[in-house]
């Protein structure tokens, strides 16, 4: 079986491909012919969000793909800032029309606060009531049956907390950025031991891995590329992985990541501090 089609169970039964296709910062047209080519050569996992402002792009590429609706897993995100039940509801309702499915596999909402609060000094504003009611929207659309699984990203421990407290139904998934030397080990034991499974994004660090001479040669020893090598090493710690490129000879290659690191290597690369 290809690697591609390798899943992990959600929380609720439902089955999400370990590989990915992110679609972060690919325009409307970039999205529809990566998702295009993605999809016809064994990916069936494509990631995007409201925010991207790509989804009718992604859209038409899985519509041209060919492929059956059941056959492939598409995710989108609910946008950082919608913190109420209205703004998440009209986000999904407007994802599913940009989007033009009957249904989303997996919704997430994509920032525990709003992208302009995220990554500051001190936090003035958790959020917590909003992202509460943030969730019942989602809950709502899942019950009904326009989205199969509902989860989170980027939230931390006392985030994910807030909503294990007041939700009827558990987030099912937190995707975090996580990439050799960036791992929060304490976030991901939290979330497994309460059923969510976990996704990296960027595992190749947003470009900066592919040229780092420590990875290399670990890539060399293998015969593969750093990239591959990154991504191998979130997948072998029982991560979803999400790599992104615009570039088809980069799809491919990120697929091809059916060999092992060895248990010294993995202990290295654990290791290893990235600047």
């Amino acid at each position: 079986m290809s690697i591609l089609k390798e899943t992990l169970p959600l929380a609720n039964g439902n089955e999400i491909p370990l590989i990915g296709l992110g679609t972060w910062q690919m325009s409307p047209e970039e999205a529809e012919k990566m998702v295009e080519y993605a999809l016809k050569n064994d990916y069936i996992h494509i990631d995007t969000a409201r925010s991207y402002g790509n989804e009718e792009g992604v859209g038409r590429g899985m519509k041209a793909s060919g492929l059956a609706r059941e056959d492939y897993f598409l995710t989108t995100k609910v946008r950082g800032e919608a913190k109420s039940y209205d703004e998440a509801k009209k986000d999904i309702e407007d994802s599913l029309k940009a989007l033009d499915t009957p249904y989303i596999d997996l919704v997430i909402i994509h920032a525990p606060r709003p992208w302009n609060e995220m990554r500051v000094d001190s936090i003035d504003n958790y959020y917590y009531e909003e992202n509460q009611e943030a969730w019942k929207a989602m809950e709502e659309l899942y019950e009904e049956g326009k989205i199969k699984a509902i989860g989170v990203s980027n939230f931390e421990i006392d985030d994910l907390k807030n909503l294990l407290e007041h939700s009827k139904v558990k987030p099912m998934l937190n995707q975090i950025k996580y990439h050799i030397g960036h791992r929060d080990e304490e976030l991901v034991q939290f979330c497994q031991e309460n059923d969510m499974v976990v996704e990296a994004y960027s595992p190749i660090g947003t470009g900066k891995l592919l040229n780092n001479e420590n990875i290399k040669k670990i890539a060399d020893k293998y015969g593969k590329t750093t990239a591959q090598v990154s991504i191998r090493y979130a997948f072998q710690k029982g991560l979803v992985v999400l790599p992104k490129s615009v570039h088809e000879e980069y799809i491919a290659q990120n697929a091809e990541i059916d060999f092992e690191l060895s248990v010294a290597d993995m202990d290295y690369l654990n290791r290893l501090v990235i600047d």
